[in-house]
């Protein structure tokens, strides 16, 4: 077990691994069940879900952790995050981003609600699809901020892409600003989300 845990590698392999099985076990424990819409839908849920962790878990440790201990890192340091960590990072943030906005709209399309739930349930009473259609909206509006504010300010700011210092300074600050509005909008949005599945 301990040559799995020091491998991510290995470790998501052997979680993809143990997932299957458990499913499988669900399967065979209920006499099975269709591969039908509902079976879909469970599944797109699933990845939503685990590319949503993702998403949201990196922006708060952008939030939480990084941008927060920046300034106690001595400089000679800083170049590990800049040029390793936060690229690293950057990477499965903005994917998981674009997976979770992707997962959540084909969800919503195969179950017939995307257009009540992005008018905001305005022809259709309201309720659950206003409250889906205020945590998709807030979604696409994060994974904007993500793909067309965010990353390329980053981009600027860690030297991926060359500008001059006082560039890279206003493109670190722009990025930060983006986060934190996101960080803002991420319970909002998350809460919209829940309330739809369990309060209506």
């Amino acid at each position: 077990m301990i040559a799995i845990l020091q491998s991510l590698s290995k470790t998501i392999h052997f979680s993809l691994a143990l997932a299957i099985l458990l499913f499988l076990g669900l399967y065979f424990l209920n006499g099975g069940f269709d591969i039908d819409l509902l079976f879909w839908s469970w599944l797109l849920r699933y990845i939503h879900v685990v590319v949503g962790i993702m998403w949201i878990g990196l922006l708060w440790y952008f939030n939480f952790v990084q941008i927060p201990n920046m300034g106690k890192i001595p400089d000679e340091q800083k170049p590990a995050i800049g040029k390793v960590i936060a690229p690293s990072a950057l990477f499965w943030f903005r994917w998981a981003a674009f997976f979770t906005i992707l997962s959540g709209l084909v969800l919503a399309y195969i179950n017939g609600y995307i257009h009540d739930a992005m008018t905001l349930g305005i022809n259709s009473g309201g309720g659950k699809n206003t409250a889906i259609g205020i945590g998709m909206w807030l979604g696409l509006i994060m994974a904007f901020n993500v793909w067309f504010i965010i990353w390329p300010n980053q981009k600027k700011a860690l030297g991926i892409v060359e500008t001059d210092i006082d560039q890279k300074a206003k493109s670190a600050k722009i990025a930060m600003l983006f986060s934190r509005a996101n960080t803002l909008l991420s319970l909002p949005m998350l809460l919209s989300m829940v309330a739809a599945q369990n309060l209506y």
